[in-house]
């Protein structure tokens, strides 16, 4: 086994890993490309494409049935092999800090729904959605996780991204209110400071949109830090999403005044899977995901129901 292995450097080894990224997108029952196909598309001769597919029979990665003039299709597909012999490692996103029940439910409906296809995943957590999709268009990772709202911000900012999949409203957060440090307010007033992370668009645009024709004071500040700047009454107000629970507990809360505001705060509410439309091979996995098992798989862990394994 260890020479069949070694053989992948050979002529036949480095089609064998060509044919195995394109083996990865046929499921099993399907018809495979004709051999005469694989040799346009890799300028070889027949006799080596053949070799490359006898390889990966003989490294398990694959079984085949030839019914005639039908062609041959694909009765055997081992994704791990497959996956080793392509040299593709796993797809890498970003999402996040998992800081809430939600954000954990997500990570562990995602991780668990690649698995579910025998596809490899890493998932890497960073705060604000614009930094996310910075990373994402330099190609540090290779599918974000965002909310809608700030998907379609993104889309605006950086050309070339592309909105793979919805998980439908309160999956990213439940929701956004402002919170107050006097316990009487129910609204941004003139003379307030008010928290602003700008590399969050969700929070951002909802507070500008609040406090439109207000006279106020922004106060920039990382999202992480709204609780204590809250607390310590270095800042009146802030827009906070509300699986927050310390946030909840401690402040006062109001919804928002904005018609504006209230209609972003339902596209914030929804996550999505950004990736670059470039990025074919990312595309194809992405879209296999079930967005129902994710979502059922999220409920549960906010419920209370399991536990999160990301």
């Amino acid at each position: 086994m260890v020479r069949i292995w070694e053989s992948l450097y050979s002529k036949n080894g480095l089609a064998a890993k060509y044919i195995a990224k394109e083996l990865l997108k046929i499921e099993v029952g399907e018809r495979i490309p004709r051999v005469t196909d694989f040799c346009e598309k890799l300028a070889l001769g027949r006799g080596t494409v053949q070799g490359a597919i006898k390889l990966l029979e003989e490294l398990g990665g694959i079984g085949l049935d030839s019914r005639g003039h039908l062609g041959t299709f694909l009765v055997k597909k081992d994704v791990s092999v497959l996956l080793d012999i392509s040299e593709e490692g796993p797809a890498v996103g970003v999402m996040p800090l998992p800081y809430s029940a939600k954000y954990e439910g997500l990570a562990t409906g995602i991780v668990e729904e690649f698995e579910w296809m025998d596809r490899r995943v890493s998932l890497a957590y960073m705060r604000g959605a614009s930094n996310r999709l910075e990373a994402l268009k330099i190609r540090r990772y290779d599918f974000a996780i965002v909310s809608h709202l700030a998907a379609l911000e993104g889309k605006q900012s950086h050309e070339g991204l592309r909105i793979i999949k919805r998980f439908g409203p309160r999956t990213y957060v439940t929701g956004h209110r402002i919170f107050f440090v006097d316990p009487h307010k129910k609204k941004i007033e003139d003379g307030m400071r008010v928290g602003i992370d700008r590399t969050s668009p969700d929070q951002s645009m909802c507070t500008i949109h609040e406090c439109e024709g207000l006279d106020v004071e922004l106060v920039d500040l990382n999202y992480m830090q709204l609780f204590n700047m809250l607390k310590q009454e270095k800042i009146d107000a802030a827009v906070w999403n509300m699986d927050e629970v310390k946030s909840v507990n401690h402040f006062n809360s109001a919804d928002f005044s904005s018609d504006k505001a209230k209609q972003l705060t339902q596209l914030s509410s929804e996550a999505v899977v950004v990736v670059d439309e470039n990025r074919t091979d990312i595309i194809d996995q992405v879209e296999s995901l079930t967005i129902h098992n994710i979502t059922m798989t999220q409920q549960s862990i906010e419920e209370g129901e399991r536990f999160p394994r990301y």
